[in-house]
């Protein structure tokens, strides 16, 4: 069987999960807790970097979520998740690699302000919400009369970038300017992937203690 390692708060973690929950595969989920768990000597053999997730599948051990959702799409093509024209294709491969790249970095940055947390330098997170302004505003040009980004069907655009859209308005980064955006995040969660997935209270917590531990750390 499929056993997916991960962290329940983790964007990277949660695009695989749903990923597997839209393609109807059974799986086995094994939690590793990100307070340490990540450095013990037998995680580390298969994940030698340390990260989650780690997809594991009849042996073969597989690091980074992008190659995890194409080893998946690639492997259990049924129901396919990425369009065959090359201009969707296009638009769903920017959609995931934007999000990687342009996204979640600025969406790190206002983590404090996700958990509630006080502190942050005020300019870095004023140019933040600029980039994550600028990712929505490319975002919504991307979306047409289409559901989904390219498609008629969700694609692996949705998984990556639909773990990170639907948690902005919690920093005050609401999506009324973008309607397009805010219907496609109302089509996700409203999803049994995206609820099935969802953090829980505790989940919640139990990250907002470990990262006020390594804040303490760096500020010691």
């Amino acid at each position: 069987m499929i056993q997916l390692y991960h962290a329940p708060i983790s964007p990277n973690s949660r695009r695989v999960w749903i990923t597997l929950l839209e393609k109807g595969l059974q799986f086995e989920l094994v939690e590793v807790k990100l307070n340490g768990e990540q450095f013990n000597p037998e995680f580390l053999t298969i994940s030698p970097f340390h990260h989650i997730p780690v997809l594991v599948d009849d042996g073969f051990n597989i690091v980074e979520s992008l190659a995890i959702l194409d080893y998946l799409e690639a492997k259990y093509p049924t129901p396919t998740m990425l369009p065959k024209d090359a201009k969707d294709l296009a638009i769903a491969r920017m959609v995931e690699l934007v999000t990687i790249n342009e996204l979640l970095p600025a969406a790190s940055s206002l983590l404090p302000l996700m958990l509630g947390l006080p502190g942050g330098d005020p300019e870095k997170i004023e140019a933040a919400k600029q980039k994550v302004a600028t990712v929505l505003t490319v975002f919504e040009s991307l979306l047409d009369n289409r559901p989904y980004f390219g498609s008629q069907n969700i694609t692996l655009a949705e998984p990556v970038a639909g773990t990170v859209v639907p948690l902005l308005p919690g920093v005050g980064i609401p999506l009324n300017d973008y309607p397009k955006l805010n219907a496609w995040t109302e089509r996700l969660i409203a999803r049994a992937a995206w609820q099935t997935s969802q953090p829980t209270p505790e989940n919640i917590a139990s990250f907002k203690s470990i990262f006020q531990a390594r804040m303490a750390q760096q500020t010691a």
